[in-house]
Parts: structure tokens; C-alpha cells; sequence
């Protein structure tokens, strides 16, 4: 074993934990080699049932239901589950892997030895929502713009810069960066995660039958899993994670907050009636609904969307404003996907459609929630320019 392992022993159990990097060569090899060496009770890996269904089965789309995301509020987060999976593809194209091959490995190893596996990460879309949830507007914004950065970033990684992904100098700093940047999604993706890996692992060893097990985990992992079982043997935490597993309520501030934007707004116009005369009252009420409207189709143009898409936008951003429960993007969405209904082809091709931004704009599905993003950017967008510029007409 090499020192992205570990070995940790309680009484009569022992656990090794096998660090990897996602999309290395390397990992691959090892996990195969550590497991039929060892040849453990049980062998364990960082994926959920999805997950590996994806990896271990050829990934389709064809039950994606797009005007039913939109419909649900869910627009955001499909866009950052697309953009994370077209990241990690890219870069296991460069090098030849897969994202996740060495968890499939680890499983295939364990079938062909006949050693029982178990799958002991959180379900992703619930790691998404309990990260979402826990963002702000501002936050949640910073994690679009990187996730978007790193996708079609243009940054070639060597194999050896993949390797040292896995030492502890290089994940120190990047966790370190991560906590800086975005401190709620640094909590959600690797502070519970360890907790939740932890509390499964020490549960699937359980029962007396169990002495040995290996668990495969990405190197980010390590430390924090470590920690956490040996709080769990010693009795200071229990392995019951079920509080992990819901979706935080938002806070107070968080529904108030979409409406600060249209009573601010209606708060100026009144001004201006009361203050100036209905003249001034009802031009402002134009340059907001003009602002708001005509960057929220501007946005849709951008994405290439049908020009009733944009028609939809720039009538829909007002509206959207006024109840801060529907956004534009439901609107331009849905007007974009029932105009170009997502093809069979577009199913099959998304996983590689985006990696890139041709193939983004080329597939109806991926254009479409281009249209949803880029309407309500430019609908929100609208809103805060037209408040300086209304400003401007009372001061007249």
C-alpha cells in the first residue's frame, strides 16, 4: 500500500481507506490491486444507487422531462448537475478514463472475488438541494459562474497533476480555497459527505461478521471519514445521519428576500406619483417594465431562442418580478421546449453535448435551459439598473 491509504483498526474490525482521484489511471490500477490483496468482508464505495447505475450502465436521458424541471424550480440545479458531470468528462477524456472508474472497478473486483459490496454515498440530488438551499442569491451565483469556469475552461491536466490531486499538501490547499470561496457548499459537499460516508461505512461493517472492510473514497474524503469513525467507535457521535438526508427550510430572510426587488420598485413609482404627478409615475413604470423586459429577451436572444421565446421573455420579466414565486425563466423555458420539443437525439447526445459550447446551443434540451438561465440573468439584471434609473426621475 502507498500513502494515499489508510489503515485504521477498532478492537476487532478493521477499515482501510483507499484514496483515489476521479478520473486517474493510477487509482484504477490500485483500488484493483489493494482489494485482492487484502481480500476483505466487505468492500464499500463513495456512490449512491444513481451514480452507479450511470457509470455501470450506458447514461440516457430519454425520462428526462424538461417543462416538468422548470415547472418544479428545479432549472438551476439540472444546470448545475449538467455542468459538473460535462467538467469531470472532460477531464477523464484527456486522459483516457471514465469519471468514477475506479468505484466501478472497486465493485467489479468485489463481484468477481464474491465479496459483498456496499454503496455508501448520499443520494446527489439531495447533496445538490441541501447545497443549493444553503446558498444565497450571491453565493449561488458564485457557484454557477464556477461551475461554468470550470467547464469550458480550456486548462489541460496531466496525469501526474491528476495524482497529485490525491497528496494532502495539494487538498489542504484546495480545500482551504473551497471554505474561502464558497463556505456552504465546502460544508454540504465534504463536511457532511465525510460525516454521512463514515456513519454508512461503520453501519455496513456492524454485526460481528464484518472484521475487514475496504472503502474507496475520493482522497478529499480521507481525513475527514478518518475523523469521523473514530469518533463514531469512541461513542462521541452516533452513525444516525438522517438529518443529512432532508432539505433545509429556507430561512426568514430567504422569503423575504425575493420580495425586496418589486417593493422597492413599487415603493419608487408611488414615490413618484405623490411626488411628481402621474406623468412621472407611469413613465417610470415604462423604463422598469422596459429595463426588465428587454434584457430578459436579450438574454433569451443570446441563447439563440425561438423569437417567441423572446416575445415571452421580455411580456414574462415583469410579471416574474411582480411575483417573486415565478420566475421568467419558467416562462421562456417552457415557451422554448413546447416550440422546440427535444428531439431523440438530443436524449442520446446530451452527456457529450455539454462539454461544449456548440453542442450546447446544437441540443433543444441543453438551448433550452440556456434560455431559462440566460432570461432570468438578464431579468434580474433589469431589475437592479432600473432602480438607479428610476432614482434619476424623481431627482429631476
Amino acid at each position: 500500500m502507498n500513502d494515499t491509504c489508510m489503515t485504521l483498526k477498532f478492537k476487532e474490525r478493521e477499515i482501510i481507506l483507499i484514496g483515489t482521484a476521479h478520473v486517474s489511471r493510477d487509482s484504477i490500477d490500485e483500488v484493483s490491486q489493494i482489494i485482492q490483496e487484502v481480500r476483505p468482508d466487505m468492500v464499500c464505495v463513495e456512490l449512491d444507487t444513481g451514480r452507479y447505475q450511470s457509470i455501470s450502465e450506458k447514461e440516457t436521458w430519454e425520462q428526462l422531462d424538461v417543462a416538468k424541471i422548470f415547472k418544479e424550480g428545479k432549472g438551476f440545479l439540472l444546470i448545475a448537475n449538467l455542468v459538473l458531470s460535462s467538467f469531470q468528462r472532460r477531464m477523464g477524456a484527456e486522459l483516457g478514463v471514465k469519471p468514477g472508474e475506479e468505484m466501478k472497478t472497486a465493485v467489479e473486483t468485489a463481484l468477481t472475488l464474491g465479496i459483498p459490496y456496499a454503496l455508501c454515498d448520499r443520494e446527489v440530488q439531495v447533496t445538490l438541494r441541501r447545497a443549493w438551499a444553503r446558498c444565497g442569491l450571491w453565493n449561488k451565483c458564485k457557484l454557477l459562474a464556477a461551475l461554468l469556469s470550470s467547464a469550458f475552461s480550456t486548462e489541460q491536466l496531466s496525469e501526474a497533476e491528476i495524482e497529485n490531486l490525491k497528496t494532502r499538501s495539494e487538498l489542504d490547499g484546495m480545500m482551504s480555497a473551497l471554505s474561502e470561496y464558497l463556505p456552504p457548499v465546502k460544508e454540504t459537499l465534504i463536511d457532511e459527505r465525510d460525516r454521512y460516508l463514515a456513519a454508512h461505512i461503520w453501519a455496513k461493517g456492524k454485526g460481528g461478521t464484518i472484521k475487514k472492510q475496504v472503502a474507496v473514497v475520493g482522497a478529499g474524503h480521507i481525513q475527514g471519514i478518518k475523523d469521523q469513525l473514530e469518533k463514531i467507535a469512541s461513542g462521541k457521535v452516533t452513525e444516525d445521519v438522517s438529518d443529512l438526508e432532508t432539505i433545509p427550510k429556507p430561512q426568514v430572510f430567504s422569503k423575504i428576500a425575493g420580495w425586496i426587488i418589486p417593493v422597492l420598485i413599487g415603493a419608487l413609482i408611488i414615490l413618484g406619483f405623490f411626488k411628481a404627478g402621474a406623468g412621472v409615475s407611469l413613465s417610470m413604470l415604462l423604463r422598469w417594465a422596459l429595463l426588465n423586459g428587454s434584457l430578459a429577451a436579450l438574454g433569451t436572444l443570446l441563447a439563440l431562442g425561438h423569437p417567441l421565446s423572446m416575445v415571452v421573455s421580455f411580456f414574462g420579466a415583469p410579471i416574474a418580478t411582480i411575483n417573486p414565486f415565478i420566475g421568467v425563466g419558467l416562462f421562456s423555458g417552457l415557451t422554448e421546449v413546447n416550440l422546440r420539443k427535444p428531439r431523440v437525439s438530443d436524449t442520446q447526445t446530451i452527456s457529450e453535448d455539454v462539454t461544449s459550447l456548440k453542442g450546447i446551443y446544437r441540443n433543444r434540451i441543453t438551448r433550452a435551459l440556456l434560455v431559462f438561465f440566460l432570461s432570468s440573468l438578464g431579468g434580474a439584471l433589469g431589475n437592479f439598473i432600473s432602480i438607479p434609473s428610476l432614482a434619476t426621475l424623481l431627482v429631476k
